[in-house]
């Protein structure tokens, strides 16, 4: 007696394990968990810019209708809050030494470090190790911690309410993080081409600018918003710092908007509404590095 056999019938996606699944082959329960995911993150998202909302809505509005509430877009928007607020206080000077302080830090630190990192990622020297581990410690110190020590210090350096007694400790205190993430990023860098162009005759400075700096553009543009941002929003330091009206930075402004008797809440709105739009701008300008910089920062 002969017998025959039957090749085995093809089983549908799923139907081995009782698994349902969409007619692209796509568990049902795994479309479920991503909608469900979605809506929270969508959730979470609108919570956190609902303030933000609110502070833009409040820069348009009057002060009798802030106070009203209840609805968050403008019966009668206006652009006179703005306009008041910019012209008060002489913000526009404000606003330029803002733009000092941040810009002369950012540069500093970006100048300084990224030639600390290159020496950290490509030389020898005594005591290279023990020296990185230093800045990895100092990594956890918070800021709080060494601001005593840092107005007295300025005192003694003669530097206590002028802009340098700003700079300074912002450099100084940008230089864990940013030690850390450059030294990585050159450390991702191939060795070859260091070596090729040494056999061509360059020396450190040119191997340095002409190839570290242009292939970790990313995590030099990502230091420079992590400094900036913490530099522009400096408010503890400059209200200790800081004596002289002239040298106020913008957050010195919007507490001057709340030190009297009756608070304008469409001034204050208004006013930190002009503070945060440059970092906004910054932002959106430099996202693209800024996420390469950090996803690079972590692969070295």
């Amino acid at each position: 007696m002969s017998t025959t056999l039957s090749a085995p019938r093809a089983t549908a996606p799923g139907a081995a394990t009782g698994t349902r699944t969409t007619k692209k082959g796509t568990p049902v329960t795994k479309i479920v968990v991503r909608t469900v995911i979605g809506l929270l993150l969508a959730a979470y998202a609108a919570v956190s810019l609902y303030p933000f909302l609110w502070m833009v809505s409040a820069a348009f509005k009057t002060n009798s209708e802030v106070q009203e509430g209840g609805h968050l877009i403008p019966h009668h928007p206006t652009l006179h809050t703005l306009t008041d607020t910019w012209n008060r206080l002489d913000f526009f000077d404000y606003f330029l030494n803002s733009v000092k302080v941040t810009v002369l830090t950012t540069v500093l630190v970006v100048v300084i470090y990224s030639a600390a990192s290159y020496a950290f990622a490509t030389l020898n020297f005594p005591g290279k190790k023990w020296l990185y581990r230093l800045f990895l410690v100092l990594l956890f110190v918070p800021g709080v911690v060494t601001l005593l020590p840092v107005v007295l210090l300025e005192s003694k350096m003669d530097i206590l309410g002028t802009h340098w007694g700003l700079i300074l400790p912002g450099v100084n205190g940008s230089a864990p993080l940013a030690i850390l993430m450059l030294t990585n990023s050159f450390n991702a860098v191939p060795g070859e081409l260091r070596e090729a162009a040494r056999m061509d005759g360059a020396g450190e400075l040119r191997i340095f600018t002409r190839i570290y700096l242009p292939l970790t553009r990313p995590a030099l543009i990502t230091i420079a918003l992590l400094t900036a941002i913490p530099t522009w929003n400096e408010y503890q330091l400059a209200r200790i710092s800081l004596n002289d009206p002239s040298r106020y930075t913008l957050p010195i402004a919007l507490q001057q908007l709340q030190s009297s008797n009756v608070v304008q809440y469409n001034s204050l709105m208004a006013a930190a509404l002009i503070m945060v739009i440059p970092v906004i701008i910054l932002f959106l300008c430099a996202q693209r590095y800024f996420v390469n910089g950090l996803v690079g920062a972590v692969k070295g």
